[in-house]
């Protein structure tokens, strides 16, 4: 295959390394960038995809995957986001299995390994894109633009853009989908090789690229896009097809289409066998998926509902603005751009189509250089700069289905491709006009390193949830999503006030988000303010009948306000709405135990702990019940079987341990009461009753031993000063009688 001409690296001023130390030097750096996030917690969506994700348990057979979304969920669920990706689930099993647990730091190593993989990768991917594909007499393929190719590379593995996928472990998809969307575009350019005889093609290595290209779909859906763009490769490389040509051609009807390239060296063979393979994987994947659209809300990507079919094009071509920018200049980047962040155009005389046209006048001058050049150099390396960055976003424009964001950041790991090539085209052409290159290349090298600065700041913020949240604040202030979760994660750590002003404020930038008034009712309640709790909770179930959990706090609500035929109404309602709801049962039981409607109450726990049989509170409440109403024996057998369930809960010893004591059963008492303070050795209850054992026992003096251990943790213990005083009487009592 002839050497392309000319050669882009003649006009760039930038370090030459060989092939090995060049990849050396992307691993190192982009190993650097995202270093410091390799012992990170499980922040936002990696709670749901990772955590709650049953998917990943040994208990759950393998042959779930292929049936369950990436969250878990089954594809036929109405619920279902569709989002099919069994592979990178399968890596998060793994690593689970190999941590013992759910230890976030072999997650996030794997995350960095896969990134700078890529970005090494890069290395070879951008040399044939930049510098052509050509290949020696031994059949080794050359890079013919090492400096040129080294830079994109560089460029690449340092985008701060990049952050979410490494540094967030759900961006483990986008990383895998990446790893082999560019192993199966290296194994398509493998496919042309030169021996003695003169041009040939392998079917072999064509079909391997497309096994690999259903590969990259299992891991994220983008990762279809990449037969697209083997075939715009091969149009454009193998080929060399002038497209603005051909196009002139097939409008004219001209019999001369096999000159124009069409038909040489297979081509429309090969061009078959992709599109064969990608109708394969499409139709495999729609027969699993179902022909269900996902279930998406208006909060989710509000352009996407607008009526107006002008409104809509408007803010989807905004979006791609941001993205474009986001691209160019990625210092504002924000976990979440949903709910409110990016208000919607609804008229031509908002300034930010200002934005639109900016975005198309590029595209539209670059999309012309691209077909009208004279140079064939110069067009190659504009239309394949243009397919990596618009065909892999492709998926994610809205154009043939809704998608559930309004930007992610994510979705342009595979896009920033094409970036990094125009990029470095452009920087190309600057260098060739500039006087002063090496000024030049000082201004890329700050760019590089503001880039890997910004990338350590990015990553120390992807830590922890706090960081994340926080950071989001100053970016995205009209986001009732990041309010809202600034103000759960300040619930979660205890403060409550803090946390009330983020909920209000999340209710006052979306008065439809029944998820905040439903956390905001909570912290309400537990500080008895009760009224407004239920307004809230009253609110959330009016504005989503379905949900299921407010309905349930709506009942604890009017249960404290003593309003219990409606406290039963709410708690029904829920579990209407979520068949399996335990902790609905749970406080359903509590409000009969209220009402001594007690053989309700017991039924309602049972209900509870077959749903979850972990759950400690129902089987406690059970047997101090049962304890309460006078039936050890019944008492004592709900104990035994809640700790066969649950053998390490104090509780539950502590709770079973009164029961034998009455039933006096001492020593099968005492081992248990030791046991759970073993567990537990501050709560002064366990060493109180204890102590009371042992004085029915007649065993005195650690009856006083423990008396005074619960004393001392809790001078004010119901109980324990009475008895303790009437143990010192009848000590001295005795000691009297012993000293007559």
């Amino acid at each position: 295959m002839a050497q392309m001409e000319p050669n882009l690296d003649h006009d760039v001023s930038w370090f030459l390394l060989p092939s090995y130390w060049a990849k050396m030097v992307v691993a190192l750096i982009s190993f650097l960038c995202f270093a410091n996030s390799y012992d990170g917690d499980f922040v936002f969506d990696d709670s749901e995809a990772i955590i709650n994700n049953k998917d990943l348990r040994a208990e759950t057979p393998l042959g779930d995957l292929w049936y369950h979304d990436f969250w878990g969920s089954k594809l036929s669920s109405n619920t279902s986001h569709k989002s099919y990706r069994p592979l990178t689930v399968l890596t998060f099993r793994i690593n689970y299995l190999f941590a013992g647990g759910f230890y976030p730091v072999g997650f996030h190593v794997i995350n960095i390994i896969l990134h700078c993989t890529i970005s090494v990768l890069m290395v070879d991917v951008f040399s044939i894109l930049l510098g052509g594909l050509q290949f020696s007499n031994k059949g080794r393929r050359l890079n013919l633009a090492p400096k040129s190719s080294l830079l994109a590379a560089l460029l690449f593995a340092v985008h701060p853009v990049h952050t979410e996928c490494v540094a967030g472990i759900v961006g483990r998809a986008d990383l895998l989908c990446a790893l082999f969307f560019l192993l199966s575009f290296l194994g398509y350019c493998k496919a042309f090789k030169e021996n003695k005889e003169g041009h040939t093609f392998s079917v072999f290595w064509v079909l391997v690229s497309v096994v690999l290209g259903a590969i990259a779909m299992l891991c994220k859906e983008q990762g279809i896009t990449i037969l697209g763009l083997n075939a715009v490769f091969d149009a454009l490389v193998i080929n060399k097809i002038n497209l603005l040509e051909l196009i002139r051609k097939l409008l004219y009807k001209d019999k001369s289409l096999e000159n124009a390239g069409l038909l040489r060296k297979g081509l429309l063979f090969r061009i078959t066998l992709l599109m064969c393979g990608g109708a394969g994987i499409l139709y495999i994947r729609w027969r699993i998926m179902g022909t269900g659209p996902p279930a998406f809300t208006e909060v989710d990507n509000p352009a996407s509902f607008a009526d107006s079919l002008f409104v809509r094009a408007i803010n989807y071509n905004y979006y791609y603005s941001l993205n474009a920018w986001l691209l160019l200049c990625p210092w504002w980047l924000c976990f979440d751009w949903s709910m409110g962040c990016i208000p919607l155009i609804k008229s031509v005389s908002d300034w930010r189509i200002i934005a639109l046209a900016a975005l198309w006048f590029c595209l539209i001058g670059l999309i012309c250089q691209a077909l009208c050049s004279e140079d064939s150099h110069k067009r190659r390396i504009l239309t394949l700069g243009l397919g990596f960055l618009i065909i892999p976003f492709l998926p994610a424009s809205n154009l043939f289905f809704r998608v559930g964001f309004v930007v992610a950041e994510r979705v342009i790991y595979l896009p920033s491709i094409g970036y990094c090539i125009l990029f470095t085209y452009g920087f190309s052409l600057l260098s060739k006009q500039a006087k002063k290159k090496k000024i030049l290349a000082v201004a890329v090298l700050g760019i590089l390193l503001i880039n890997v600065m910004r990338c350590a700041l990015r990553s120390s913020q992807w830590r922890s949830e706090e960081q994340l949240f926080r950071s989001a604040l100053s970016v995205c202030p009209l986001n009732a999503k990041v309010h809202y979760n600034v103000g759960k994660n300040l619930a979660d750590k205890g403060n409550q006030s803090a946390a009330i002003k983020y909920y209000r404020e999340a209710v006052r930038l979306n008065p439809k988000y029944v998820h905040a008034m439903n956390n905001l009712g909570n912290i309400l309640k537990e500080r008895n303010e009760l009224h407004e709790a239920e307004e809230l909770l009253s609110l959330a179930v009016q504005i989503q009948p379905d949900f299921a959990a407010a309905w349930m706090n709506l009942g604890i609500v009017q249960n404290s306000l003593r309003r219990f035929e409606e406290a039963e109404q709410s708690y029904w309602t829920a579990i209407k709405h979520r068949k399996k709801y335990p902790d609905c049962y749970y406080n359903l039981g509590r409000l009969y135990a209220d009402l001594n409607r007690h053989i309700d109450a017991l039924n309602a726990w049972r209900n509870a702990t077959v749903l979850k049989p972990e759950h400690s509170l129902a089987w406690n409440n059970m047997i101090i019940l049962l304890d309460n109403t006078g039936n050890l024996a019944q008492a004592e057998a709900v104990g035994r079987e809640a700790l066969e369930l649950i053998p390490n809960d104090h509780s539950l010893m502590f709770s079973l341990a009164n029961v034998l004591g009455k039933s006096q059963k001492y020593k099968e008492s005492e081992a248990l009461f030791l046991k759970a303070i073993k567990a537990n050795p501050n709560a002064a209850s366990y060493h109180g009753n204890l102590a009371v054992l042992y004085h029915r026992w007649g065993n005195l003096d650690l009856a006083k031993k423990h008396y005074e251990v619960s004393l001392k943790l809790d001078p004010m213990a119901p109980g324990t000063k009475e008895n303790y005083n009437l143990l010192r009487r009848k000590l001295e009592q005795l000691q009297k009688k012993g000293g007559a």
